[in-house]
């Protein structure tokens, strides 16, 4: 079968869809279609697959494409060497994995000369097959006939026992890469053997951070995301030890893996004939000295890679609730960076998140000029008619955080604060990107710009920060950071189109992520837009450098323009489209603008009717949809937690306090949560709700507002546990949770990570392993 049919066909089992919906899925992005586009706008010709499902194609045509051609360049190194068979070709052809493909590959694979390759030279073969096919033969009598003195290039054999040495080299190297046999182990060994965790001598008290893992034992394949890389963290930082063990093999007089090779390769290990002793101590040497490290590496680094791809989805389901949280809109907005020393940074930015004005002012110690900074507060909302106060939660947030609500308090005019997440902003303040937008603000003063913005439209500010940067994943720093980069690019491009865009007056970095577009068109449309003033038509992106009909096509629809001279530039109808609008319009001896938005119009329309050769019910349902609420935004409306009054430090809390707090990050094993402590807490799986659950995702995402229970409070360690069951009693083991510190220095990756420290926790430890026995028994 042709190499692309194949990938087709797989691809097609996998999704569960035709193939005609993954061959024109593939065409459309060998064409450089972009994903948001082929699932809004190519719905007839993919047969309506969605985004999530095209992600996967993508990524899943990357690896079958790879594959495929490595699979080319093993058949041709074989082939060069005269040794590609029928049966091998075959064998090859049908790999489905690039792990299978190298295990056949591996005894053709060109290497360094070893020891086997030695002996063979030294024509120690006929020996290794002769006491192999027939135990009965005595070793030491076989062996002294290959004695020999050397003559010319023929190595010189000393005795016996070299020959036989020669002859094990030979077995072991054909055992080890048997890949039936290599396979067999590898998945025995993933399936049935445990991650054993051992602290390395003298480690104890520098690695205290990793004593969960201490002496900690886990069934391999079931080893789940965060424990996998926290155990690989203490590894690198030389505080673990790690390896696989099978059940059992510590009691049994011979290895498990030794009782499998034997079987596979025929090699009786209770035999007691003259050779039987040494082919076993072949297969002993075999295990321990070729395939057990060959293995071990190979599944460390196969869990390592199930780990980060998980700490991977992770990240990226949070980052796509965070952008995709809601805006609290075009309000005037001042914006407080607190701080104590130094003061805190105060900024006002207008409706459309334009620079207004910036002050420095001193409520806090050591100058606790608080009347002084209430005044100035009050004249700056009075100034610029203020409708939004955002107070970052760094340092003194809490404190700050009640200058903002006198300030609310006394305003005549209605009036809002909202807690802000600093994360990201000292990063965006330094980078290039601010200081051409600011280049006469100190950073200090972008930074608080980035936390107004943030405020009115999350999405078009944080698209200007490095992802990993804005800290809502699980050891972020320790995963593949290309698969990490490329999944972040992914989400940021899918929430990005699913907002879209007002092309009048979108910043460079929020245009670059439209579909098509890139860093270079970006710039190039906001240079038309300063000389030439804003754009009135779609059309005019054409008069865009460098921006060609290709491009224009992935855009548009992408791209809003309000007040527009087309009506329908407002939408998210693609103006290759427009056509279909025209024709409903004219039907019904409408003015064009009339149909826009009338519900009762729009609901009472068949969109079977108005199907033709290029557009068809999906695409025309669509457009009815659009019509009736054009540029709707997907996002939900604004709310923020209310942080109790009083409740400002670890020593406020008190077990069975029920408290507001907002969702930072939800991971596989809970949600850390945001009580206006200056510390997360966290809500185990087991304690979110009333219900077994297998996914925390299914009841809460980054950015909610929940109410929770305060369970435990571990002072001397800084962790909070809480419940979002009300029903639980402070205590319950069930209940139990671990609590990560969040307030690290603004912009570090690591500040919403999980650490290796939060799975220790004492006797909340025991509840949290209780709890999670439980919830298994319920499953």
């Amino acid at each position: 079968m042709d190499a692309n049919l194949k990938i087709v066909s797989r691809l097609a089992e996998e999704l569960a869809v035709r193939s005609q919906q993954v061959s024109a899925a593939v065409a459309l992005l060998d064409d450089g279609a972009t994903v948001p586009f082929i699932s809004r706008y190519r719905k007839e010709a993919t047969g309506g697959l969605d985004d999530i499902q095209l992600r996967t194609l993508e990524e899943r045509l990357r690896y079958l494409r790879e594959l495929e051609e490595r699979r080319d360049a093993v058949l041709a190194s074989i082939d060069e060497q005269g040794k590609l068979t029928d049966s091998l070709a075959a064998l090859i052809q049908a790999a489905d994995t690039k792990q299978r493909l190298e295990d056949l590959y591996l005894p053709y694979k060109k290497k360094r000369r070893t020891k086997a390759q030695i002996a063979r030279e030294a024509g120690l073969e006929p020996l290794a097959e002769a006491l192999l096919a027939d135990p009965a033969l005595d070793p030491e009598s076989e062996a002294v006939n290959y004695v020999r003195a050397a003559e010319g290039e023929t190595p010189a054999i000393e005795d016996a026992k070299a020959a036989l040495d020669g002859a094990k080299q030979i077995l072991m190297e054909r055992f080890s890469e048997d890949p039936d046999l290599v396979g067999q182990l590898r998945e025995r060994l993933w399936s049935e053997g445990q991650l054993v965790s051992r602290v390395m001598s003298g480690k104890a008290q520098e690695g205290a951070k990793f004593s969960d893992y201490f002496e900690h034992d886990e069934v391999f394949a079931k080893v789940p995301s965060h424990r996998a890389l926290a155990m690989f963290r203490g590894r690198n930082e030389g505080v673990l030890s790690l390896a696989i063990r099978l059940p059992g093999e510590e009691d049994a007089e011979v290895h498990p893996a030794e009782v499998a090779i034997a079987k596979h390769v025929g090699v009786a290990l209770n035999a007691t004939q003259p050779a039987s002793r040494w082919l076993k101590e072949v297969v002993r040497w075999t295990w321990r000295v070729k395939l057990y490290t060959h293995l071990e590496t190979e599944l460390m680094g196969r869990l390592r890679e199930r780990a980060e791809r998980e700490a991977i989805e992770v990240f990226a389901a949070n980052l796509k609730d965070l952008l995709l949280a809601a805006p609290a809109g075009a309000k005037a907005t001042l914006a407080i960076d607190p701080g104590l020393r130094t003061g805190c940074k105060v900024v006002v930015v207008d409706a459309t998140g334009k620079y207004l004005e910036d002050t420095v002012i001193y409520p806090h110690a050591p100058q606790k000029r608080w009347a002084q900074s209430l005044a100035t507060l009050a004249g700056l909302v009075d100034k610029h008619d203020v409708a939004l106060i955002a107070v970052g939660n760094g340092t003194a947030s809490r404190e700050t955080d009640k200058l903002a609500g006198e300030v609310v308090k006394q305003a005549s005019r209605p009036l809002a604060k909202v807690m802000v997440s600093e994360a990201g902003a000292s990063v965006y303040s330094a980078s290039e990107l601010a200081s051409r937008e600011f280049p006469q603000l100190d950073v200090t003063v972008r930074g608080a710009i980035s936390i107004a913005r943030r405020l009115q439209d999350p999405l078009a500010e944080l698209v200007k920060i490095e992802p990993k940067s804005i800290g809502v994943g699980q050891y972020q720093h320790d995963v593949s950071q290309v698969q990490l980069s490329r999944s972040l690019e992914a989400v940021i491009e899918d929430c990005v189109n699913a907002v879209g865009v007002e092309l009048n007056t979108a910043s460079g970095a929020l245009l670059s992520r439209v579909s098509g577009l890139n860093p270079t068109l970006a710039e190039n449309i906001v240079a038309q837009r300063d000389a030439k003033g804003r754009f009135t038509s779609r059309r005019e992106l054409l008069d865009v450098s460098r921006l060609g009909p290709k491009t224009f096509e992935q855009c548009a629809g992408f791209l809003r323009i309000a007040d527009g001279d087309h009506p329908l530039d407002a939408s998210a109808v693609h103006p290759e489209a427009y056509t279909v609008v025209n024709r409903i319009a004219q039907r019904h001896a409408r003015e064009l603008a009339g149909v826009i938005g009338d519900s009762d119009f729009l609901t009472s329309l068949n969109p079977a009717d108005y199907v033709d050769d290029t557009f068809g019910v999906p695409t025309i349902s669509d457009i009815l949809k659009e019509l009736d609420k054009p540029g709707r935004d997907p996002r939900p409306e604004f709310k923020a937690a209310e942080f109790r009054e009083g409740v400002e430090t670890l020593e406020d809390l008190e077990p069975g306090m029920v408290l507001e707090g907002s969702v930072t990050n939800v991971t596989h094993f809970g949600a850390f949560v945001d009580i206006g402590v200056h510390q997360d807490g966290l809500v185990h799986i087991s304690a979110l709700s009333e219900k077994f659950i297998e996914d925390p995702r299914q009841v809460v995402k980054a950015g909610d507002i929940v109410k929770v229970k305060v369970m435990q409070v571990d002072l001397e360690r800084a962790r909070i546990g809480l419940s979002m069951r009300m029903s639980d009693a402070p205590g319950d083991a069930a209940s139990g949770g671990e609590s990560r510190r969040s307030r690290g220095p603004r912009g570090g990756g690591d500040k919403h990570e999980s650490t290796p420290a939060n799975a220790g926790l004492g006797a909340l430890g025991e509840a949290l392993a209780k709890a999670r026995r439980q919830s298994r028994n319920t499953a």
